[in-house]
């Protein structure tokens, strides 16, 4: 049997054949990806985008003007993500973080060393490990594998991982056995949100039409 780097790249392989690139993640600038980021907690990225929509038909995809903006009306300009109230706080929480650690500028913020980054934006209330890396991966541009329900739901289906297997395990898993690659890491994250979402789904999987079948 092959060792499980051989695997991870076959895997990899065969996503990126089906699917092709796949550019992510979505975002203009590092503070969309950022705000991309906690709006996608428990939604897809079809209400994200008509949220993030909103806020730059108002011109208010920046720091400065987000921060500022009323809890209540930036609620209602992000209400098609869901739970918009709660994402609206974590959103100013975010904002509050990075105008306390480096006076507003996002450049300074994001340019942190990785684990200090790390430990400033798992400080912030609503972020936890899987936002603050896709933060980390794609705004802040550190080779940081982002780790989701999919990645869990495909390697545990595919007897690569039990199924008590942890956040920092899985991510361990590919960044023990892959080389810490930007490209690589983010399109291998989106190749595999995208098998979870059209194939590896939770309930009714389709096995038969998946990329990975017979792996």
């Amino acid at each position: 049997m092959a060792g499980i780097s051989e695997q991870l790249r076959a895997i990899y392989r065969l996503l990126a054949g089906h699917f092709g690139p796949q550019h992510w993640w979505p975002g203009e600038t590092p503070f969309e990806v950022m705000v991309g980021a906690i709006l996608i907690q428990n939604t897809n990225w079809n209400n994200v985008e008509k949220a993030i929509a909103n806020l730059r038909d108002v011109d208010l995809l920046s720091l400065e003007r987000l921060s500022a903006l009323d809890s209540g009306l930036l609620a209602e300009y992000i209400r098609p993500a869901g739970y918009h109230n709660l994402k609206a706080a974590r959103l100013h929480n975010l904002c509050s973080r990075v105008l306390e650690v480096s006076q507003g500028d996002l450049d300074h913020f994001l340019g942190q060393p990785l684990e200090e980054l790390r430990l400033q934006l798992l400080g912030v209330k609503g972020i936890g490990p899987e936002t603050a890396d896709a933060i980390l991966l794609y705004a802040a541009r550190y080779p940081v594998f982002v780790v989701d329900t999919y990645t869990h739901r495909i390697l545990s289906r595919h007897q690569l991982i039990d199924e008590e297997c942890g956040y920092h395990q899985l991510q361990e898993l590919f960044t023990d056995h892959l080389e810490a690659d930007l490209h690589l890491f983010g399109e291998y994250h989106a190749l595999l949100v995208q098998t979870g979402k059209h194939y590896c789904r939770k309930s009714r999987p389709d096995c038969s039409h998946c990329p990975l079948d017979g792996f």
